[in-house]
């Protein structure tokens, strides 16, 4: 048997081969992927962390998949799905300050409403990004305000067949950018948070759950497609080049925020990455900025 046989045996009911994946993305468009693992503690992943590295398939991270898009077809990587006791929630005072332990397989906004309802202040600002702990890491996700390094203390990473401790320096967290790289897998994150009254911090989780709702559109998209330049801001970049509401194929521009695009129901993930190719080019010829994608990708070669 070959290597990727061995890990599938191993694995057992946690593998799933041909898995599709743009069906697991909040594009709910996209291909597939060679093996899919679901991890549900660090004992799973001591036994099958020999494998997975024989194996020599590429490691890709998924959490929610609300900031990846999957090109069409098939790719030979393996992904790797972190539930159970790697998305759980803990906290305890510190002096103080509230410690917070995270599994990176936990939802933000999960996190954010049960800190809130309990006093535990801060984190608020999260419930409006519809993604997983270590996504939020890897990339500083942030929104009204604040981001990951606001309050992050550190997070266990898996790097090169090795658990270790990384603190906030060693992460280098900046705009949308980490030291978490393609191949890294976010175990846990720990935060430092405050004490606070929970009617407060309630009403502010409503607020940003109703600012979202007002100004950003539903349906299938993976939120922001492109990061703010400095000085300005994505969507007005490309509301000024005229591609609002821009159509191509399968995929559109929102008419309600500029800086997302949504996929039709059984569209193609290739006419998005086509699109954000389209607006990229048109907000470069009419302004001079060349806008970086927020996504993720498997597939595609190039990131736009």
């Amino acid at each position: 048997m070959s290597a990727l046989d061995d890990l599938v045996v191993l694995a057992g009911p946690r593998a799933v081969q041909h898995a599709p994946l743009g069906a697991r993305t909040t594009y709910r468009v996209g291909g597939s992927v060679r093996l899919l693992i679901t991890l549900s503690s660090l004992g799973d992943l001591g036994e099958l962390a020999p494998a997975i590295r024989a194996c020599g398939l590429e490691l890709v991270a998924l959490g929610n998949g609300s900031n990846l898009l999957v090109q069409d077809g098939e790719h030979e990587v393996l992904v790797v799905h972190l539930t159970d006791e790697l998305a759980m929630l803990d906290w305890h005072d510190e002096g103080d300050r509230v410690i917070v332990d995270a599994g990176a397989g936990l939802d933000l906004p999960i996190a954010a409403r049960r800190l809130a309802r309990e006093g535990v202040v801060g984190f608020e600002w999260a419930v409006g990004v519809p993604g997983t702990f270590g996504g939020a890491v890897a990339m500083n996700a942030g929104g009204h305000g604040s981001d990951m390094a606001s309050s992050i203390e550190g997070a266990t990473i898996w790097h090169d067949l090795d658990v270790t401790t990384w603190s906030k320096e060693h992460l280098h967290l900046g705009y949308r950018t980490s030291a978490v790289t393609r191949g890294d897998l976010v175990l846990s994150v720990t935060l430092a948070l405050a004490h606070g009254e929970a009617t407060t911090s309630e009403e502010r989780v409503r607020d940003v759950v109703r600012w979202r709702r007002e100004h950003q559109p539903g349906g299938a998209n993976g939120g922001s497609v492109f990061r703010n330049p400095p000085g300005d801001h994505a969507a007005r970049l490309i509301e000024a080049a005229g591609c609002k509401g821009l159509h191509h194929a399968s995929a559109s521009v929102s008419d309600k925020h500029a800086n997302f695009i949504q996929a039709q129901p059984g569209g193609s993930a290739d006419d998005v990455y086509a699109l954000m190719n389209l607006v990229r080019e048109r907000v470069l010829e009419n302004s001079g900025i060349s806008l970086i994608s927020e996504h993720r990708f498997v597939g595609f070669g190039v990131t736009p």
